[in-house]
């Protein structure tokens, strides 16, 4: 008897290892790489000139799609923007709506706040993970950090993230950003 359900059991994992493998790319789709929110990444990702993967990458680190989320900071919703983050985006917009840092529990306006914030920090530093690397820690610290021969031989470029927080956040964004394109974009 227990040899059989032995059996049954190695029978019955091995169907499940199949049945994984077979569906692999749904369940990343599903529960790794989720795509939510689209209709406000797609648009403004693209109003940004910004890849959307990218967008979803860092919503998915900052929040995990959480619209409501709300960091130990006082970060909120899906980008974890800070009030101080809020306010120079939209001095930066030129934003006459009747929008306060409130809002930023909205999808719609966090998405379209976060991303502009990064398509900004994309234009001023050039690369994806100096940009990552100022919404994480600010620009003046970015700037202190390119004025640091130890840091940048350029005064343009980081040969190193000195921070370790900084340097853990920017490698998840990339892990996820590789994860997305992977997935949605070479398996298309």
């Amino acid at each position: 008897m227990l040899k059989r359900l032995g059996k049954f059991l190695f029978l019955l994992i091995i169907f499940g290892a199949v049945l994984l493998a077979l569906n692999a790319d749904e369940l990343c789709k599903k529960y790794i790489y989720p795509i939510k929110y689209e209709e406000y990444v797609e648009r403004y990702s693209a109003e940004y000139n910004l890849d959307k993967y990218f967008v979803y990458a860092i919503i998915k680190t900052e929040s995990g799609f959480d619209s409501t989320a709300v960091s130990d900071v006082g970060a909120r919703g899906l980008m974890q923007l800070m009030e101080d983050a809020f306010e120079w985006v939209k001095y930066r917009m030129d934003d006459d709506r009747d929008v306060e840092y409130g809002d930023m529990f909205d999808p719609k306006y966090n998405i379209e706040y976060g991303t502009y914030l990064i398509s900004l920090l994309y234009d001023e530093y050039g690369d994806e993970e100096t940009a990552l690397a100022a919404y994480f820690m600010g620009r003046g610290k970015v700037n202190e950090w390119l004025s640091d021969t130890n840091y940048s031989d350029d005064g343009i470029t980081l040969k190193e993230i000195p921070s370790s927080a900084a340097r853990h956040y920017v490698n998840k964004v990339m892990t996820a950003y590789r994860g997305y394109t992977n997935l949605y974009e070479n398996n298309s």
